[in-house]
Protein backbone atom coordinates (compact mmCIF):
# COMPACT_ATOMS: atom_id res chain seq x y z
CA UNK A 1 0.00 0.00 0.00
CA UNK A 2 2.71 2.37 1.04
CA UNK A 3 4.95 1.54 -2.25
CA UNK A 4 1.42 2.19 -4.29
CA UNK A 5 1.02 5.74 -2.17
CA UNK A 6 4.70 6.78 -2.86
CA UNK A 7 4.19 6.07 -6.51
CA UNK A 8 1.20 8.75 -7.18
CA UNK A 9 2.25 12.13 -7.31
CA UNK A 10 0.13 15.42 -8.46
CA UNK A 11 1.30 14.37 -12.21
CA UNK A 12 0.42 10.96 -12.22
CA UNK A 13 -2.02 10.14 -15.01
CA UNK A 14 -5.84 9.49 -12.94
CA UNK A 15 -7.57 8.66 -16.23
CA UNK A 16 -8.19 9.41 -19.99
CA UNK A 17 -11.19 11.38 -21.05
CA UNK A 18 -12.64 11.70 -24.47
CA UNK A 19 -14.12 15.37 -25.13
CA UNK A 20 -17.68 14.87 -26.68
CA UNK A 21 -16.95 15.60 -29.70
CA UNK A 22 -19.69 18.32 -30.36
CA UNK A 23 -17.69 20.27 -32.72
CA UNK A 24 -14.76 17.70 -33.88
CA UNK A 25 -13.48 14.56 -33.44
CA UNK A 26 -12.91 13.29 -30.24
CA UNK A 27 -10.26 13.54 -28.04
CA UNK A 28 -8.30 12.02 -24.94
CA UNK A 29 -7.77 14.15 -22.54
CA UNK A 30 -4.69 13.17 -20.48
CA UNK A 31 -6.56 13.94 -16.88
CA UNK A 32 -3.81 14.49 -14.08
CA UNK A 33 -4.45 13.80 -10.12
CA UNK A 34 -3.19 17.15 -9.78
CA UNK A 35 -6.11 19.09 -12.28
CA UNK A 36 -8.65 17.05 -10.30
CA UNK A 37 -7.90 18.01 -6.55
CA UNK A 38 -7.24 21.60 -7.70
CA UNK A 39 -10.55 21.74 -9.21
CA UNK A 40 -11.73 20.17 -6.00
CA UNK A 41 -9.99 22.94 -3.75
CA UNK A 42 -11.26 25.32 -5.98
CA UNK A 43 -14.29 25.22 -5.94
CA UNK A 44 -14.83 24.50 -2.02
CA UNK A 45 -13.17 28.30 -2.02
CA UNK A 46 -16.07 29.51 -3.98
CA UNK A 47 -18.87 27.08 -2.54
CA UNK A 48 -18.12 26.77 1.10
CA UNK A 49 -21.40 25.28 2.25
CA UNK A 50 -19.96 22.20 0.58
CA UNK A 51 -17.52 22.02 2.96
CA UNK A 52 -20.05 23.24 5.84
CA UNK A 53 -22.67 20.31 4.80
CA UNK A 54 -21.45 17.69 3.50
CA UNK A 55 -23.08 16.98 0.19
CA UNK A 56 -25.91 14.37 -1.18
CA UNK A 57 -26.33 13.75 -4.88
CA UNK A 58 -28.99 11.89 -6.31
CA UNK A 59 -27.20 11.52 -9.38
CA UNK A 60 -27.78 9.88 -12.79
CA UNK A 61 -24.71 11.90 -14.96
CA UNK A 62 -22.22 9.29 -16.37
CA UNK A 63 -19.09 8.93 -15.16
CA UNK A 64 -17.34 8.66 -18.50
CA UNK A 65 -18.16 12.15 -19.14
CA UNK A 66 -16.25 15.42 -17.29
CA UNK A 67 -19.56 16.52 -15.63
CA UNK A 68 -20.77 13.26 -13.87
CA UNK A 69 -17.07 11.58 -13.61
CA UNK A 70 -14.61 14.37 -12.50
CA UNK A 71 -16.90 17.17 -11.33
CA UNK A 72 -19.53 15.90 -9.19
CA UNK A 73 -18.59 12.72 -8.33
CA UNK A 74 -15.29 13.99 -6.93
CA UNK A 75 -17.19 16.91 -4.84
CA UNK A 76 -18.56 13.80 -3.11
CA UNK A 77 -15.57 12.31 -2.66
CA UNK A 78 -13.38 15.35 -1.02
CA UNK A 79 -16.08 16.15 0.92
CA UNK A 80 -17.07 13.55 2.36
CA UNK A 81 -20.20 13.73 1.26
CA UNK A 82 -22.83 10.54 -0.29
CA UNK A 83 -23.43 9.90 -3.68
CA UNK A 84 -26.99 7.60 -4.26
CA UNK A 85 -27.27 6.80 -8.28
CA UNK A 86 -30.06 7.39 -10.12
CA UNK A 87 -30.48 4.52 -12.49
CA UNK A 88 -32.84 6.92 -14.22
CA UNK A 89 -32.03 9.42 -17.22
CA UNK A 90 -33.85 12.01 -18.45
CA UNK A 91 -35.20 9.82 -21.42
CA UNK A 92 -39.49 9.14 -21.93
CA UNK A 93 -38.93 5.56 -21.03
CA UNK A 94 -36.32 5.90 -17.95
CA UNK A 95 -37.14 9.34 -16.17
CA UNK A 96 -40.08 8.09 -14.41
CA UNK A 97 -37.07 6.27 -12.48
CA UNK A 98 -35.49 9.45 -11.95
CA UNK A 99 -38.87 10.99 -10.23
CA UNK A 100 -39.17 7.86 -7.78
CA UNK A 101 -35.43 8.29 -6.60
CA UNK A 102 -35.78 11.81 -6.25
CA UNK A 103 -38.64 10.82 -4.20
CA UNK A 104 -37.15 8.51 -1.93
CA UNK A 105 -33.68 11.05 -0.94
CA UNK A 106 -33.87 14.40 -0.42
CA UNK A 107 -29.98 15.61 -1.65
CA UNK A 108 -28.64 19.09 -0.73
CA UNK A 109 -26.98 19.93 -4.18
CA UNK A 110 -29.18 18.70 -7.68
CA UNK A 111 -26.33 18.43 -10.75
CA UNK A 112 -28.82 17.86 -14.09
CA UNK A 113 -28.36 19.15 -17.63
CA UNK A 114 -31.51 21.58 -19.05
CA UNK A 115 -33.41 18.48 -20.69
CA UNK A 116 -33.48 17.03 -17.32
CA UNK A 117 -34.33 20.15 -15.39
CA UNK A 118 -37.06 20.82 -18.31
CA UNK A 119 -38.72 17.44 -17.11
CA UNK A 120 -37.88 17.72 -13.92
CA UNK A 121 -40.57 20.71 -13.05
CA UNK A 122 -43.50 19.47 -14.97
CA UNK A 123 -42.87 16.14 -12.62
CA UNK A 124 -43.02 18.99 -9.71
CA UNK A 125 -45.58 20.76 -10.08
CA UNK A 126 -47.61 18.02 -10.47
CA UNK A 127 -46.81 16.27 -7.31
CA UNK A 128 -46.66 17.97 -3.99
CA UNK A 129 -44.80 15.32 -2.07
CA UNK A 130 -41.95 15.24 -5.03
CA UNK A 131 -41.95 19.00 -4.33
CA UNK A 132 -40.96 18.83 -0.27
CA UNK A 133 -38.51 15.98 -0.82
CA UNK A 134 -36.49 17.82 -3.36
CA UNK A 135 -36.20 21.13 -1.81
CA UNK A 136 -36.17 19.99 1.62
CA UNK A 137 -32.67 19.95 2.22
CA UNK A 138 -31.63 21.45 -1.31
CA UNK A 139 -28.52 24.32 -1.44
CA UNK A 140 -27.91 25.21 -4.90
CA UNK A 141 -29.28 23.65 -8.46
CA UNK A 142 -26.91 23.56 -10.78
CA UNK A 143 -27.22 23.10 -14.44
CA UNK A 144 -24.66 22.37 -17.02
CA UNK A 145 -24.24 21.37 -20.49
CA UNK A 146 -26.41 24.01 -22.23
CA UNK A 147 -27.78 26.95 -21.02
CA UNK A 148 -31.23 26.69 -19.02
CA UNK A 149 -33.98 28.52 -20.45
CA UNK A 150 -35.34 31.44 -18.30
CA UNK A 151 -39.06 29.89 -18.12
CA UNK A 152 -37.38 26.59 -16.52
CA UNK A 153 -35.13 28.80 -14.20
CA UNK A 154 -38.47 30.79 -13.35
CA UNK A 155 -40.47 28.08 -12.20
CA UNK A 156 -37.71 26.88 -9.68
CA UNK A 157 -37.63 29.73 -8.52
CA UNK A 158 -41.14 29.67 -7.22
CA UNK A 159 -41.47 26.31 -6.46
CA UNK A 160 -38.56 26.35 -4.14
CA UNK A 161 -39.77 29.35 -2.35
CA UNK A 162 -43.58 28.57 -2.53
CA UNK A 163 -42.43 25.22 -0.76
CA UNK A 164 -39.78 25.70 1.51
CA UNK A 165 -39.69 29.38 1.89
CA UNK A 166 -36.13 30.16 0.50
CA UNK A 167 -33.74 30.09 -2.57
CA UNK A 168 -31.17 27.77 -3.01
CA UNK A 169 -28.66 28.99 -5.34
CA UNK A 170 -29.49 28.36 -8.89
CA UNK A 171 -26.10 28.48 -10.95
CA UNK A 172 -23.66 27.08 -13.12
CA UNK A 173 -19.86 27.26 -14.32
CA UNK A 174 -18.01 27.15 -17.59
CA UNK A 175 -15.09 24.59 -18.43
CA UNK A 176 -14.25 21.57 -20.94
CA UNK A 177 -13.06 18.35 -20.13
CA UNK A 178 -9.58 19.95 -20.62
CA UNK A 179 -9.97 21.97 -17.38
CA UNK A 180 -10.94 19.62 -14.96
CA UNK A 181 -14.08 21.00 -16.12
CA UNK A 182 -14.53 23.86 -14.26
CA UNK A 183 -12.75 26.84 -14.85
CA UNK A 184 -15.32 30.09 -14.46
CA UNK A 185 -18.22 29.81 -11.68
CA UNK A 186 -20.87 32.01 -10.93
CA UNK A 187 -21.14 32.02 -6.82
CA UNK A 188 -23.25 34.70 -6.27
CA UNK A 189 -27.01 34.81 -7.06
CA UNK A 190 -27.89 35.72 -10.53
CA UNK A 191 -30.70 37.14 -12.16
CA UNK A 192 -31.02 34.29 -14.77
CA UNK A 193 -29.30 31.91 -16.86
CA UNK A 194 -26.69 31.80 -19.00
CA UNK A 195 -24.27 33.55 -16.68
CA UNK A 196 -20.83 31.77 -15.34
CA UNK A 197 -19.01 33.85 -13.50
CA UNK A 198 -15.52 34.81 -12.90
CA UNK A 199 -12.28 32.51 -12.92
CA UNK A 200 -11.84 30.06 -10.25
CA UNK A 201 -8.73 30.69 -8.17
CA UNK A 202 -5.86 30.08 -9.92
CA UNK A 203 -7.15 30.44 -13.32
CA UNK A 204 -5.54 32.79 -15.40
CA UNK A 205 -8.24 33.77 -18.63
CA UNK A 206 -7.45 35.42 -21.79
CA UNK A 207 -9.98 37.92 -23.78
CA UNK A 208 -9.44 38.36 -27.34
CA UNK A 209 -11.83 40.56 -29.17
CA UNK A 210 -13.22 39.32 -31.93
CA UNK A 211 -15.74 42.49 -32.94
CA UNK A 212 -19.41 43.12 -31.79
CA UNK A 213 -18.44 42.75 -28.61
CA UNK A 214 -17.71 38.96 -28.37
CA UNK A 215 -14.22 38.10 -26.81
CA UNK A 216 -12.55 34.30 -27.74
CA UNK A 217 -11.69 32.97 -24.39
CA UNK A 218 -8.39 31.47 -23.38
CA UNK A 219 -7.64 30.09 -20.12
CA UNK A 220 -4.37 28.30 -18.60
CA UNK A 221 -3.40 27.52 -15.09
CA UNK A 222 -3.02 24.28 -12.67
CA UNK A 223 -6.30 22.94 -13.64
CA UNK A 224 -5.78 22.99 -17.11
CA UNK A 225 -4.51 19.96 -19.27
CA UNK A 226 -1.33 19.61 -21.11
CA UNK A 227 -1.71 16.97 -23.44
CA UNK A 228 -4.17 14.95 -25.47
CA UNK A 229 -3.02 11.34 -25.71
CA UNK A 230 -0.95 10.10 -28.07
CA UNK A 231 -1.40 13.30 -30.55
CA UNK A 232 1.08 15.63 -30.47
CA UNK A 233 -0.07 17.85 -33.53
CA UNK A 234 -3.72 18.39 -31.63
CA UNK A 235 -1.61 19.34 -28.74
CA UNK A 236 0.05 21.95 -30.07
CA UNK A 237 -2.80 23.16 -31.57
CA UNK A 238 -4.68 23.45 -28.73
CA UNK A 239 -2.44 26.24 -27.26
CA UNK A 240 -1.36 30.03 -28.48
CA UNK A 241 2.13 31.28 -27.90
CA UNK A 242 1.60 32.33 -24.56
CA UNK A 243 0.56 29.13 -23.37
CA UNK A 244 -3.22 29.71 -23.17
CA UNK A 245 -5.45 26.98 -24.38
CA UNK A 246 -7.68 28.14 -26.90
CA UNK A 247 -11.18 27.23 -25.83
CA UNK A 248 -12.89 27.75 -28.94
CA UNK A 249 -15.75 29.27 -27.09
CA UNK A 250 -17.13 33.11 -27.05
CA UNK A 251 -18.04 35.61 -23.78
CA UNK A 252 -19.71 38.47 -23.23
CA UNK A 253 -18.74 41.12 -20.31
CA UNK A 254 -22.19 41.23 -18.17
CA UNK A 255 -21.86 44.27 -17.52
CA UNK A 256 -18.78 46.33 -19.54
CA UNK A 257 -18.34 49.20 -17.15
CA UNK A 258 -18.12 46.70 -13.99
CA UNK A 259 -16.05 43.10 -15.28
CA UNK A 260 -16.74 41.56 -11.25
CA UNK A 261 -20.19 41.13 -12.84
CA UNK A 262 -17.95 38.05 -14.59
CA UNK A 263 -19.13 36.94 -18.16
CA UNK A 264 -21.72 35.79 -19.87
CA UNK A 265 -21.36 32.38 -22.11
CA UNK A 266 -22.05 33.77 -26.09
CA UNK A 267 -21.61 30.41 -27.88
CA UNK A 268 -18.73 28.33 -29.70
CA UNK A 269 -17.40 30.01 -32.39
CA UNK A 270 -17.09 27.52 -34.67
CA UNK A 271 -20.88 27.22 -35.05
CA UNK A 272 -21.08 30.56 -36.36
CA UNK A 273 -21.91 30.64 -40.05
CA UNK A 274 -23.31 32.57 -43.61
CA UNK A 275 -26.33 33.38 -44.95
CA UNK A 276 -25.95 33.58 -48.65
CA UNK A 277 -25.81 37.12 -48.75
CA UNK A 278 -22.26 36.88 -46.43
CA UNK A 279 -23.81 37.99 -43.57
CA UNK A 280 -22.25 36.27 -40.47
CA UNK A 281 -24.71 34.80 -38.02
CA UNK A 282 -23.80 33.91 -34.00
CA UNK A 283 -26.04 30.47 -34.19
CA UNK A 284 -25.50 29.90 -30.81
CA UNK A 285 -26.58 33.46 -29.19
CA UNK A 286 -29.36 33.13 -31.12
CA UNK A 287 -30.35 29.48 -29.76
CA UNK A 288 -30.29 31.10 -26.63
CA UNK A 289 -32.97 33.91 -27.22
CA UNK A 290 -34.96 31.48 -29.29
CA UNK A 291 -35.33 29.52 -26.03
CA UNK A 292 -36.27 31.75 -24.19
CA UNK A 293 -39.28 33.02 -26.57
CA UNK A 294 -40.44 29.45 -26.94
CA UNK A 295 -40.34 28.80 -22.99
CA UNK A 296 -41.66 25.10 -22.18
CA UNK A 297 -42.60 24.88 -25.82
CA UNK A 298 -39.03 23.67 -26.59
CA UNK A 299 -36.52 21.19 -25.27
CA UNK A 300 -33.83 22.67 -27.30
CA UNK A 301 -33.66 23.81 -31.16
CA UNK A 302 -31.14 23.76 -33.94
CA UNK A 303 -30.59 26.99 -35.74
CA UNK A 304 -30.41 26.72 -39.81
CA UNK A 305 -29.58 28.72 -42.56
CA UNK A 306 -25.96 28.46 -43.37
CA UNK A 307 -26.08 28.97 -47.55
CA UNK A 308 -29.58 29.85 -47.40
CA UNK A 309 -31.34 33.73 -47.85
CA UNK A 310 -33.22 33.47 -44.34
CA UNK A 311 -32.58 32.24 -41.00
CA UNK A 312 -34.96 28.85 -39.39
CA UNK A 313 -34.78 26.60 -36.45
CA UNK A 314 -35.63 22.97 -35.95
CA UNK A 315 -37.48 22.36 -32.70
CA UNK A 316 -37.23 19.73 -30.44
CA UNK A 317 -40.34 20.56 -28.43
CA UNK A 318 -40.99 20.90 -24.68
CA UNK A 319 -43.60 19.57 -22.68
CA UNK A 320 -46.07 22.12 -23.82
CA UNK A 321 -45.90 21.15 -27.32
CA UNK A 322 -45.30 17.62 -27.56
CA UNK A 323 -48.65 16.58 -27.85
CA UNK A 324 -49.85 15.85 -31.54
CA UNK A 325 -49.51 13.52 -34.71
CA UNK A 326 -46.19 13.18 -36.71
CA UNK A 327 -45.42 13.56 -40.31
CA UNK A 328 -42.40 12.00 -41.71
CA UNK A 329 -40.24 13.48 -39.27
CA UNK A 330 -42.59 16.71 -38.24
CA UNK A 331 -45.24 17.02 -35.64
CA UNK A 332 -48.40 18.46 -36.35
CA UNK A 333 -49.21 19.96 -32.98
CA UNK A 334 -51.40 22.11 -31.49
CA UNK A 335 -49.02 24.31 -30.04
CA UNK A 336 -48.31 25.58 -33.77
CA UNK A 337 -50.97 28.68 -33.54
CA UNK A 338 -49.12 29.64 -30.07
CA UNK A 339 -45.63 29.28 -31.66
CA UNK A 340 -46.66 31.11 -34.48
CA UNK A 341 -47.77 34.18 -32.63
CA UNK A 342 -44.44 34.02 -30.88
CA UNK A 343 -42.74 34.09 -33.80
CA UNK A 344 -44.31 37.24 -35.18
CA UNK A 345 -43.76 39.17 -32.44
CA UNK A 346 -40.34 37.97 -32.91
CA UNK A 347 -40.01 39.39 -36.19
CA UNK A 348 -41.98 42.63 -35.30
CA UNK A 349 -38.99 42.88 -32.56
CA UNK A 350 -35.97 42.03 -34.63
CA UNK A 351 -34.25 43.76 -37.17
CA UNK A 352 -31.56 42.58 -39.66
CA UNK A 353 -31.17 39.36 -41.04
CA UNK A 354 -28.48 37.85 -38.81
CA UNK A 355 -31.37 37.83 -36.16
CA UNK A 356 -34.84 37.42 -37.71
CA UNK A 357 -36.00 33.88 -37.53
CA UNK A 358 -38.80 33.38 -40.32
CA UNK A 359 -39.47 30.01 -39.74
CA UNK A 360 -40.01 27.01 -37.35
CA UNK A 361 -40.18 22.88 -37.75
CA UNK A 362 -41.47 20.97 -34.82
CA UNK A 363 -39.34 17.58 -34.86
CA UNK A 364 -41.60 14.33 -33.92
CA UNK A 365 -38.15 12.47 -33.12
CA UNK A 366 -36.12 13.26 -29.91
CA UNK A 367 -32.43 13.36 -30.30
CA UNK A 368 -30.77 10.22 -31.21
CA UNK A 369 -28.11 9.30 -28.49
CA UNK A 370 -27.02 5.99 -30.42
CA UNK A 371 -26.71 8.16 -33.45
CA UNK A 372 -24.91 11.02 -32.20
CA UNK A 373 -27.26 13.70 -32.30
CA UNK A 374 -27.15 13.79 -28.56
CA UNK A 375 -23.79 12.60 -26.26
CA UNK A 376 -24.12 11.41 -22.95
CA UNK A 377 -24.14 14.77 -21.42
CA UNK A 378 -27.63 16.09 -22.76
CA UNK A 379 -26.36 18.67 -25.02
CA UNK A 380 -26.89 18.33 -28.93
CA UNK A 381 -24.19 17.86 -31.65
CA UNK A 382 -26.11 20.33 -33.99
CA UNK A 383 -24.01 19.63 -37.11
CA UNK A 384 -25.08 15.57 -36.58
CA UNK A 385 -28.45 16.67 -36.19
CA UNK A 386 -28.56 18.43 -39.47
CA UNK A 387 -26.64 15.95 -41.71
CA UNK A 388 -29.11 13.55 -40.42
CA UNK A 389 -32.49 15.91 -40.54
CA UNK A 390 -31.04 17.16 -43.86
CA UNK A 391 -34.31 15.90 -45.72
CA UNK A 392 -36.41 18.00 -42.62
CA UNK A 393 -34.35 21.15 -43.31
CA UNK A 394 -35.50 21.38 -46.83
CA UNK A 395 -38.72 20.96 -45.39
CA UNK A 396 -38.14 23.50 -42.90
CA UNK A 397 -37.66 26.15 -46.35
CA UNK A 398 -40.88 24.51 -48.52
CA UNK A 399 -43.36 27.91 -47.55
CA UNK A 400 -46.04 24.88 -49.24
CA UNK A 401 -45.28 22.14 -46.69
CA UNK A 402 -47.82 22.35 -44.08
CA UNK A 403 -45.77 21.73 -41.20
CA UNK A 404 -43.47 24.61 -41.70
CA UNK A 405 -44.54 27.33 -39.51
CA UNK A 406 -44.81 30.77 -40.08
CA UNK A 407 -45.82 34.12 -39.19
CA UNK A 408 -47.51 34.66 -42.66
CA UNK A 409 -50.46 32.06 -41.72
CA UNK A 410 -51.71 29.57 -39.56
CA UNK A 411 -50.86 25.83 -40.16
CA UNK A 412 -53.42 23.18 -39.05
Amino acid sequence: MADAHAAVGPDTLAKLLLTSGSTSDPKAVETTQRMMTTNQAQIATCLPFLTNRPPVLVDWLPWNHVFGGSHNFNIVLAHGGTLYIDDGKPMPQRFARTVENLGLVSGTVSFNVPVGFAQLIKALAADAELRRAYFRDLDMIFYAGASLSQDVWAKLERMAVETTGHMPLITTSWGLTETAPAALLQHQPSDGAGIVGVPLPGVEVKLCDTGAGRMDVRVRGPSVFEHYHGDPVKTAEAFDKEGFFCTGDAMQFVDAGNNAQGLRFDGRLSEDFKLSSGTWVQAAKLRLDLLDMLGSLAQDVVICGHGRDALGALVFPGPSAASGTADNGALCSDAHEDIRKRLAMHLADTHGSARRITRLLLLADPPDIGAGEAPAKGNLHFAKVLKRRAHLVDRLYDDHDPATITPSETVH
